[in-house]
């Protein structure tokens, strides 16, 4: 079986850039992972998408060597099982609350005796190579979200879950939970209160020796974030980098077109 890339990386004590895929489509997908990169997620959550993109996502994206990932929409064994029978090497799961939720998402991660994951790899079973039966166990990553205050309540036995391979912070969300709508949800926290929050989830990983992962906004703050102790950051995504980058490429365009009607008006076109 081709093995996990960001397992090994962790292995290695190396921190990872993650990229983040919302639209569904394969090119784009393609484009994202021909990237810098230690690994992408498909957004099957709050992702333009669904099964049917994800699918063709994940083959346009195999020839990368990436380690490809999937956030699914919610802590559903249908849907967890699959995305790795599509070839997802790893679960990014949303509102993991208590230890049994996190103990359901675990099982659906694992084939028995380890968990009750159904078997029926129908493409990864090509797209891993020989051996995946007998080693997806130990290869495949379970990564539970920690965004509402009941996840905050219950982190100590949420972390402690075994099994369990890393949690992700998704600051809106934890913002939107912990504050109540005290402040506006959003990326790069700078409050406080807030980032003692995530100093707070992210110590509770580390002493239950599992990774931790953090959602971010921008370069600036990732490389921040890597340097708190985080294992993995994600940098923004494709809809914002695609917004972004257009709205930079016309801005610019309009000011120089400024500038030389300008200039045309003092020289009176020559």
């Amino acid at each position: 079986m081709i093995k996990n890339t960001l397992k090994k990386l962790w292995a290695d004590g190396q921190p990872a850039l993650n990229g983040w895929l919302s639209i569904g489509n394969p090119f784009t997908a393609e484009i994202m992972a021909a990237q810098d990169y230690d690994s992408i997620t498909i957004d099957m959550q709050h992702g333009a998408l669904d099964y049917s993109a994800t699918l063709p996502m994940l083959q346009a994206m195999r020839a990368s060597g990436k380690t490809l990932m999937a956030r699914v929409p919610w802590n559903d064994p249908g849907i967890i099982m699959k995305a790795l029978d599509a070839g997802a090497y790893g679960i990014i799961c949303p509102m993991i609350n208590s230890r049994a939720e996190a103990e359901a998402f675990v099982s659906s991660m694992r084939y028995p005796p380890l968990g009750n994951r159904s078997f029926g790899p129908t493409r990864v079973n090509f797209a891993a190579g020989a051996g995946y039966a007998d080693e997806a166990n130990g290869e495949m990553l379970a990564i539970a979200m920690i965004e509402t205050r009941e996840a905050i309540e219950n982190l100590q036995e949420i972390v402690t879950t075994p099994g369990l391979d890393a949690i992700y912070i998704g600051p809106a969300d934890l913002t939107l939970g912990a504050k109540q709508g005290e402040l506006p949800p959003g990326f790069d926290r700078e409050e406080p209160e807030m980032l003692a929050l995530i100093q707070r989830i992210l110590q509770a990983a580390k002493d239950a020796d599992i990774r931790a992962c953090l959602h971010c906004g921008t370069p600036e703050y990732a490389a921040r974030a890597i340097g708190w102790g985080f294992d993995l950051t994600t940098i923004s995504g494709d809809s914002r980098l695609l917004a972004s980058a257009a709205s930079s490429s016309v801005a610019k365009a309009r000011t120089l077109l400024g500038a030389q009607a300008k200039s045309d008006e003092k020289t009176g076109g020559y």
